[in-house]
């Protein structure tokens, strides 16, 4: 079994409302010098066979459904 971890987060010059709300919340409720604030997904896959076999799975299913490759990056860690 592997379980990998997929990190998405969008591309620089898109949009983030979450984390422009987050930030502005933030400075509401009192806390100083945050300066941004960026939204990320992350996936914790557990899925059977071997690291190599599960990065390529992984790979194809962010592809396919967890990114958009208009808008997101995404990166891939292996346990």
């Amino acid at each position: 079994m592997a379980v990998a971890e997929v990190r998405i987060t969008l591309k620089k010059g898109v949009a983030d409302p979450e984390g422009k709300n987050t930030l502005k919340a933030l400075g509401l409720l009192g806390f100083e010098g945050v300066r941004d604030v960026r939204s990320v997904k992350v996936f914790v896959i557990e899925t059977e066979g071997e690291a190599g076999e599960a990065k390529r799975s992984v790979e194809e299913m962010c592809r396919k459904l967890l990114a958009n490759p208009v808008i997101h990056n995404y990166s891939i860690r292996i346990k």
